[in-house]
């Protein structure tokens, strides 16, 4: 009892002191009316940089607070509640006394009125692929020092504009098109619309009657075309150091290998193909993930029914199954090998590296199927938290509820734009609330089955081929390529062996298909054990288009063109 009583005397100050108050302010120039959004409070320790771009998924990350406000009103202010969502402290109120660099964001949503009836409150992407820390228009303060300790007062106020984004112009090799999507249009009622960036063959110009096969490079959001560079690397450019390769200079190395893929391109010899990198971003994602979906819509067949045609058409593509290639690492790898297995005929073959999880008994590090929670690991008398990051030797850089609480601060109902909201938003059913239902409480981590086995119906790779297997065989013999680290930074190697034990043991007849692992490989190997990941990751197109090319000659329709490209 007097131990107690001594403890209550020591905290009581504490206990009767004024919590700090942080307030922000909407200025009235800055806004036209009320605005929606997602409020964030973000505080750092680093003496350099933004805090916007300080939060991360291990152990450097600043911190972050958001809550939502509605109808928020120009000229006023907004106090962040106690309670308000933290990562990586759970909540405002763990926040620690101390001097820090403050900035507050505000994620700006729009209404969307979906053909099914549902109203959303969702931020839209503008041209940045749905990045909430530098999507045009969204409001920010300049970082200032700032003292939080019991009864301190913090004010902030939104007294700056994200930039627009200047669209990439076209050259001679890249063109890029943009189109108004009307299944997409019509799903979320509002005009929405699909990009792409096409790299056009050597002597495309010269050789009007040409016509080319497709190659769709999936990923996350391109900017312009990747790793094309006409000219040799800068001299002038400055060394910079690559945290995830441990390499100084990478940046050199980046413009070198860009440079030399040019020069292969056009070069004798090298496949005449139309290579295409697609821009999708949505109200979730930078990424759509190229298939339809009930939350995020038609993707899959406004890309294949809709965009593909287009770029086809403009750019003389020959337009048949036995003529496209999917490629991709990460989720480019899930959707290469996605569109591969729903969409059979529409392509010739799919090279998927280290894909996001393609069996959910591995959903990363968790078996949706067979597990309670996505958090812990659980027995009688002890829980051990599930990993979400990893290096080549093991050590971990975060786990799932952190990684999830860091998506629950940046955004409520599947909206921080992080990855397994999206994934959330892709797979999933509606929810009651309109907003895609959760696989997991994102609070305690406890799996919904029922989810589960929509998720396993719908999105489940491994498992749509195993039940369609008798239909899709005769579509998908040798067609699917899969790569992957065997220590995959987000174990993603995990689901691999699971496709690989139907794949190369289990389909009857075989489906004569590549799988390989790189030896102590993180995230993303694709394929080539000769390099590094640093290098190979730079090389997809010298890598698979030479393999198409091969795939082509062995298997194509009579009277199939194979010579017009071919000069």
């Amino acid at each position: 009892m007097q131990a107690l009583v001594r403890t209550l005397v020591l905290l009581l100050p504490a206990l009767l002191a004024p919590a700090q108050t942080i307030t922000v302010t909407l200025p009235a120039a800055k806004a036209a009316k009320a605005l929606d959004g997602r409020l964030l409070v973000l505080f750092s320790t680093e003496e350099k940089g933004e805090p916007r771009f300080q939060i991360t998924d291990g152990p450097q990350t600043q911190m972050v607070f958001g809550q939502d406000v509605e109808s928020w009103k120009p000229g006023t202010a907004v106090k962040l509640e106690a309670a308000a969502a933290g990562y990586p402290p759970a909540s405002l109120k763990e926040l620690k006394p101390g001097e820090y660099r403050a900035q507050a964001v505000l994620d700006i949503y729009e209404t969307f009125r979906r053909s099914d009836g549902r109203v959303l409150k969702l931020p839209m992407d503008r041209g940045e692929g749905r990045q909430w820390n530098r999507a045009p228009g969204n409001l920010y303060s300049k970082p200032v020092l700032v003292k939080v300790a019991a009864g301190a007062r913090v004010s902030l106020s939104l007294d700056e504009a994200m930039a627009p984004i200047e669209p990439p112009k076209d050259t001679k090799y890249i063109k890029h098109i943009r189109i108004q999507s009307a299944l997409l249009t019509k799903f979320w009622g509002r005009p929405m619309y699909l990009g792409a960036h096409v790299l056009l063959p050597e002597g495309f110009d010269e050789h009007p009657k040409a016509r080319y096969p497709l190659a769709i490079f999936h990923g996350h959001f391109p900017a312009d075309f990747s790793g094309f560079r006409t000219e040799p690397p800068d001299p002038e450019l400055k060394p910079a150091y690559s945290e995830r390769f441990h390499l100084d200079g990478y940046n050199r190395v980046v413009q070198q290998e860009g440079y030399d893929f040019y020069k292969k391109w056009t070069g004798p010899g090298f496949p005449r193909f139309l290579i295409v990198e697609i821009q999708h971003a949505n109200p979730f994602y930078d990424d759509s993930y190229a298939v339809n979906s009930a939350n995020v819509g038609p993707y899959g067949d406004a890309i294949m029914k809709e965009l593909v045609p287009e770029i086809e058409r403009r750019f003389r593509g020959i337009g048949q199954g036995w003529a496209r290639f999917t490629y991709g690492g990460s989720t480019g790898g899930w959707e290469a090998l996605a569109v591969q297995i729903l969409y059979p005929e529409e392509f010739n073959g799919a090279f998927g590296a280290c894909p996001d999880p393609i069996d959910f008994r591995a959903y990363t590090q968790v078996n949706l199927y067979e597990d309670k929670n996505a958090y812990w690991m659980e027995g009688p008398h002890m829980k051990v938290p599930r990993p979400a990051k990893r290096d080549y030797l093991g050590k971990i850089y975060i786990n799932m509820d952190q990684a999830n609480r860091m998506e629950l601060a940046l955004g409520t109902k599947s909206r921080s734009g992080q990855q397994f909201d999206i994934w959330e938003a892709v797979y999933s059913p509606v929810g009651p609330d309109g907003y895609p239902a959760r696989i997991f409480d994102k609070v305690t981590g406890e799996i919904d089955k029922k989810v589960a086995e929509y998720w396993k119906e719908h999105y489940d790779l491994r498992a749509i081929l195993e039940r369609d297997w008798a239909t899709l065989e005769p579509k998908l013999r040798g067609k699917l390529h899969v790569y992957c680290g065997d220590m995959d930074t987000y174990y993603l190697n995990n689901a691999v062996y699971l496709m690989e034990d139907f794949l190369k043991k289990a389909a009857n007849p075989p489906a004569e298909a590549t799988v390989a692992y790189g030896d102590r490989a993180e995230h993303c190997w694709n394929g080539d054990p000769t390099q590094p990941n640093a290098i190979s990751r730079l090389r997809y197109n010298t890598m698979y288009v030479p393999r198409m090319l091969e795939r082509m000659e062995q298997n194509h329709p009579a009277g199939a063109d194979l010579k017009s490209w071919r000069y």
